[in-house]
C-alpha cells in the first residue's frame, strides 16, 4: 500500500471567517530562510532598525520588508554575504529558499523576492593568546 505523499497547501476558509498573516510572520519566515543559505552572514537593516533592534529583539526581521496581499505576497531582502562565495549564486538560492519556505508555510503565492547585498564580510582572523604560545616557543629554543 503506498503512502500519499502530496503536500497541501491551500488554506480553507471556515464558514465564519478567513485565515490572515500579520507581516511580521512573512517577515520572520523570510529572515530565516535567508540566513540559511550558504554564504549569507547576515540580514543588514537600516541604521533604524538598528537602533531599534537594540530595544525590542526584533533582530529576526532585520534587513526585511514585505507586503502581504489576500493571496499573494512580494519581499525584499537586504544581506551580507561572505567573501569568497558568487553573489549571483547566493541571491539565486536566496531567492529560491525564501519563495519555498513561505509558499510551504503559509500557501500565499510568492510574487517576488527582490535581493539586495549591502555588504561583503570578513571572517575576523583567530586571535592568538600570547601566553599560551610563548612557552611553546621557549621550549622549542632550548
Amino acid at each position: 500500500m503506498e503512502m500519499d505523499k502530496e503536500v497541501v497547501t491551500d488554506i480553507s476558509v471556515a464558514e465564519n471567517g478567513k485565515v490572515v498573516f500579520a507581516p511580521d510572520v512573512i517577515a520572520t519566515i523570510a529572515g530565516l530562510a535567508a540566513s540559511e543559505v550558504d554564504g549569507v552572514s547576515g540580514l543588514s537593516g537600516t541604521v533604524i532598525e538598528g537602533i531599534s533592534g537594540i530595544f525590542t529583539k526584533k533582530n529576526l526581521t532585520k534587513g526585511v520588508h514585505v507586503e502581504v496581499g489576500q493571496e499573494e505576497t512580494a519581499v525584499d531582502l537586504s544581506v551580507n554575504v561572505k567573501y569568497g562565495y558568487r553573489l549571483q549564486d547566493v541571491c539565486a538560492n536566496i531567492q529560491k529558499e525564501v519563495k519555498n519556505a513561505i509558499e510551504t508555510m503559509t500557501s500565499l503565492r510568492v510574487v517576488e523576492v527582490n535581493v539586495v547585498v549591502q555588504s561583503v564580510t570578513f571572517e575576523e582572523p583567530e586571535k592568538v593568546d600570547k601566553k599560551k604560545d610563548k612557552p611553546e616557543i621557549e621550549a622549542r629554543v632550548k
